[in-house]
């Protein structure tokens, strides 16, 4: 990357003009954990292809307060980068962007930088942070802990995740955080820095979407996945729910009925 980040990208292959699932992981969530869903996509005939988050994972260096990428570089810098890997390895395969929690985020403003060029995106427990999202008691709980997340960073100099486990989220650069802690508030997608007007962009979309929800995921629930999803009012989307109750993450490693309803719906929209 521009600034010195490295960062992998894991290719799957399969049949050469096969579409490619291009997975973008959640916040704190190594890209090799996703490799049984790659795998999964690969028995069915798919390439696929995971991109790193930058600074987690096997991505280099890790957050400090040095740190100053966002929402907006990860979308502008770090997406076309590993894509142009990804058409480089699958020239012939049509790309379909997956992205799980805040990498559905990221998956949908880089679809409106790009204006849609992907065969699709498919968002799995991937929803909306906006605190208004989220039922009785979690709501209050999301607006006042995206509060003390960004404060806690911009004192630090970065959300200090690995001595302070909450959600999960590992060690992840300030201005992610704040750009993320802004949508929690908001329910508008604002990062610094940013040179479009997402919200504007994201609205035009006309491209096919699946969002996926899963039985027993507090992070992402129904609700949340709804207000990502009025952001796309001309997008042509399906909505299903897994029964399957495996929360957040478990579906990564359980994919086979997850892949079931992907397959399904890629082959409805090829």
């Amino acid at each position: 990357m521009p600034d010195g980040t490295t960062t992998p990208v894991r290719l799957f292959p399969g049949p050469d003009e096969a579409p490619v699932i291009v997975v973008f992981p959640g916040l704190g969530i190594p890209a090799g954990y996703y490799e049984p869903f790659a795998e999964e996509l690969v028995s069915r005939g798919f390439n696929a292809a995971i991109g790193e988050l930058r600074g987690q994972g096997d991505s280099r260096p890790r957050p400090s307060s040095a740190s100053t990428y966002g929402y907006h570089e990860l979308v502008a810098l770090d997406f076309p980068a590993i894509f142009e890997v990804v058409r480089e390895r699958f020239p012939a395969a049509t790309p379909f962007l997956l992205g799980h929690s805040m990498g559905g985020q990221l998956g949908v403003m880089y679809a409106a930088r790009i204006r849609g060029r992907l065969g699709g995106i498919v968002l799995v427990a991937s929803g909306s942070p906006y605190h208004r999202g989220f039922p009785g008691i979690h709501a209050p709980r999301m607006l006042v802990g995206a509060a003390a997340m960004s404060m806690t960073a911009n004192l630090a100099g970065f959300w200090p995740g690995d001595k302070l486990d909450i959600g999960g989220f590992g060690r992840q650069s300030k201005a992610l955080i704040t750009d993320w802690s802004r949508f929690a508030r908001t329910g508008r997608i604002e990062p610094d820095g940013a040179d479009i007007d997402y919200e504007e962009r994201i609205a035009r979309l006309k491209l096919p979407v699946l969002s996926v929800t899963v039985e027993g995921d507090d992070l992402a629930p129904e609700s949340s996945a709804k207000n990502l999803l009025a952001k796309l009012p001309n997008a042509d989307v399906t909505l299903w729910h897994q029964p399957q109750p495996l929360g957040h993450n478990g579906w990564i490693r359980d994919p086979a009925g997850t892949v079931d309803r992907i397959v399904e719906w890629i082959y409805d929209h090829t």
